[in-house]
């Protein structure tokens, strides 16, 4: 089979190679700024490159006269977006050639927070209050009726990227007016203090088939506006947490018209109520290295299974599972103030990777204790800042390549 994908950040390096050892044939469409990266090379057979990533009518106009002339001579089966800024544009192609998979209306529920959000409301799914932002009148009926703080979301962007809180009716409106005609791309939700949860999943058939909970101990909203430290757990196995988190994500990949991928979902407990409530998905493995997290504590690779399964769909083959573990694992990451950070002090049997980043310092433990786990990332937190390791740098209003 012939696959298209479409990554125009720096990740998803096994997949490909994942991709290619099915005995497929690997087109990669990236961003020209990348083209000096150390990508798999050696499983991909051809590169082609976009100058201008963003989700605009002109890019989209570029990719479907690419493709068109790449179709003349050589076949597309599959289109897959290994970065959430690449589902709209997969999806678009996927519609114009009438290639299988995930077409625009679906694509929207795992990237317009807007969308997620009145499909998961519809299918009664816990949402925090929300409003769109388009009818004067709605917002501030909706500001009367729900307390501060709220959160102003850019509805396509990714992480905790754009995202302003506000405190009081007057500042929600003026942070609304500053966003001039662009206000229709973003929406206002009540901020609901709570822990918050990522379950990392794939699904065949449209039926997960298997799923990691986890908990951040420090939400990328925090790590993003309070310059904190990055630091994520695997939830108690068996625990009612997380069953409750796997439910909710069943739920969602169910209400959304998810078939087959990965997908990463987002989940807060209310501190107030003790609810879980759905925060946003996405159709492709987590980013900031969770991957590995999850890797670590299961045995799977979400990258090299979500390749077999794209594979197993095309090619109407069947797809099994590997075994999985039941590990505890704990990923810690900060920016770093040394360009290159000693990694001696960090030096616990059960540390088992390492970020190799510049200015980046990161790390992975793992153990049959969870304890143990929680143990670590507190350690290993204190030791980042009181070494000297940790900097911090303002919140971008769009995630960095």
């Amino acid at each position: 089979m012939n696959f298209l994908c479409i990554c125009t950040y720096y990740k998803g390096m096994e997949f490909l190679r994942s991709c290619k050892a099915e005995g497929n044939t690997v087109y990669l469409l990236t961003n020209k700024k990348l083209e000096n990266k150390d990508w798999p090379w050696e499983s991909i057979d051809e590169t082609f490159y976009l100058e201008n990533i963003d989700n605009t009518f002109d890019t989209y106009g570029n990719i479907i006269k690419g493709l068109a002339h790449l179709m003349r001579s050589k076949k597309i089966d599959r289109i897959v977006a290994l970065d959430d800024f690449d589902v709209e544009k997969a999806a678009l192609a996927r519609e114009h050639f009438r290639i299988p998979g995930m077409g625009q209306t679906t694509a929207r529920y795992f990237r317009d927070k807007l969308a997620m959000r009145v499909q998961a409301q519809h299918a009664g799914i816990n949402v925090p209050p929300f409003s769109p932002l388009f009818h004067d009148v709605d917002i501030t009926e909706y500001l009367n009726a729900t307390s501060a703080p709220w959160v102003i979301k850019p509805r396509s962007e990714a992480s905790a990227a754009g995202i302003k809180k506000v405190h009081s009716f007057q500042e929600a409106w003026d942070t609304i007016h500053s966003l001039g005609e662009e206000r229709h791309n973003y929406l206002i939700e009540q901020f609901k203090p709570g822990d918050v949860y990522h379950v990392d999943s794939l699904t065949v058939g449209g039926k997960v088939i298997f799923s990691r909970c986890s908990q951040y101990l420090n939400t990328p909203f925090e790590v993003a506006h309070g310059g904190g430290i990055f630091r994520s757990v695997t939830v108690e196995h068996d625990s009612k947490d997380e069953k409750a988190l796997k439910k909710v994500n069943d739920q969602v990949m169910k209400a959304f018209g998810m078939k087959f991928s990965a997908s990463h979902t987002e989940v807060i407990k209310c501190h107030e109520d003790g609810k879980f409530y759905f925060l946003e998905t996405a159709s492709r493995v987590g980013g900031a290295n969770l991957a590995e997290m999850v890797e670590y504590s299961s045995g799977i690779n979400l990258w090299r299974e979500w390749a077999k399964i794209e594979t197993a769909v095309a090619t109407d083959g069947t797809y099994e599972l590997p075994p999985v573990d039941d590990y505890y694992s704990g990923i810690i990451i900060s920016l770093s103030s040394h360009q290159w950070p000693d990694y001696a002090p960090f030096n616990d049997p059960e540390v088992v990777w390492k970020m190799n980043d510049e200015y980046h310092i990161g790390l992975i433990v793992r153990s049959r204790s969870r304890e143990r786990v929680l143990e670590l990332m507190e350690k290993y937190a204190l030791m980042i800042r009181d070494l000297g390791y940790h900097a911090s740098a303002p919140a971008p209003d769009k995630p960095v390549h």
